[in-house]
């Protein structure tokens, strides 16, 4: 039976990837950060095992390998929004962490990683819509270009050591179990605001376009490689439907039947003015496609919160 490690198990997209991998049989071991809140994962205690350790630590890495098959990298110690604040930090404690994590894979022989890139990030600014694969990357955060160094060096040990490896860039997922309190996420952070009467708060106009996912399609994408292998190494794993941040508000505001009250502050730096990612190499290869569009995904996340 295929052994499944999920480094960041705990988090959104983990939780939600271990739900598929134990329904589908898989023996399934999830990692996380020392103290982590398992409320997401809570209904997995007798189905999977879950470990808690430090993703730095040498050791800790080290024994959550032991007897694995098949890894799934979804860890990230920093967001896009604040890791300009200290790139140092960001490579040390994700670059650095990854690469010793996959030499002790190698020690271990794991058969293959399947690593959480960034659709949102690595690209940067789009000159072709929607953006495609093999579109250039030049990265406006730090968390972009960690992601994409991550990339690189996962096609590295590939050529050197014949590591079987694969790359999603999902674009912007949103869904239950989206922490509220985070940075990130449009959606969640919105969502809470307006369930609890605050204001949200938009950089910029509200022009801003984004590809909104649906959290269980992202996880079914992932999912999918547990005992399969695309012809290709990266696919983008998004909808290939732009929704800009005033529509999203109004689609919020249909959802949850609560009027939302919106505050306008000067843009940002490190907001892209539009990503929207081309699907058609998942869809064609992979033979997958989200099956929820927004409105249904975010009539779910209001009905379910």
């Amino acid at each position: 039976m295929t052994h499944c490690l999920i480094l960041g198990g705990c988090g959104f997209i983990g939780s939600h990837l271990a739900d598929i991998l134990v329904e589908r049989g898989f023996r399934v071991r999830l990692f996380d950060r020392l103290n982590v809140d398992t409320s997401r994962v809570s209904h997995l205690v007798a189905k999977a095992e879950i470990v808690e350790g430090d993703f730095t630590n040498e050791a800790d890495v080290a024994n959550v390998l032991k007897g694995i098959d098949v890894v799934y990298h979804l860890v990230s110690t920093t967001l896009p929004a604040s890791s300009n604040q200290n790139p140092a930090y960001d490579i040390e404690s994700n670059v650095v962490s990854t690469l010793r994590m996959l030499s002790m894979a190698r020690e271990e022989r794991v058969n293959k990683i399947i690593f959480s890139s960034s659709g949102g990030t690595v690209y940067g600014p789009a000159h072709k819509i929607p953006i495609p694969e093999d579109h250039s990357t030049e990265p406006i955060t730090s968390y972009g270009i960690q992601k994409l160094t991550i990339e690189k060096y996962l096609a590295l040990y590939g050529h050197l050591h014949g590591l079987d490896w694969t790359v999603l860039r999902p674009s912007n997922p949103y869904g239950e179990r989206q922490d509220p309190q985070s940075i990130q996420g449009a959606v969640g952070v919105f969502a809470a605001a307006i369930k609890e009467g605050r204001p949200i708060t938009i950089w910029g106009d509200g022009s801003v376009v984004r590809d909104y996912i649906y959290v269980k399609d992202v996880a079914e994408a992932f999912a999918w490689f547990a005992d399969k292998k695309g012809t290709s190494r990266i696919y983008n794993i998004g909808t290939g439907v732009g929704t800009d941040l005033n529509a999203l508000i109004k689609i919020l505001a249909s959802a949850s039947g609560l009027k939302p009250h919106v505050n306008y502050l000067p843009s940002r730096k490190v907001d892209l003015p539009v990503n929207v990612l081309d699907i058609s190499r998942a869809r064609r290869e992979l033979g997958w496609e989200p099956k929820v569009n927004i409105e249904e995904g975010l009539k779910r996340l209001f009905r379910e919160a």
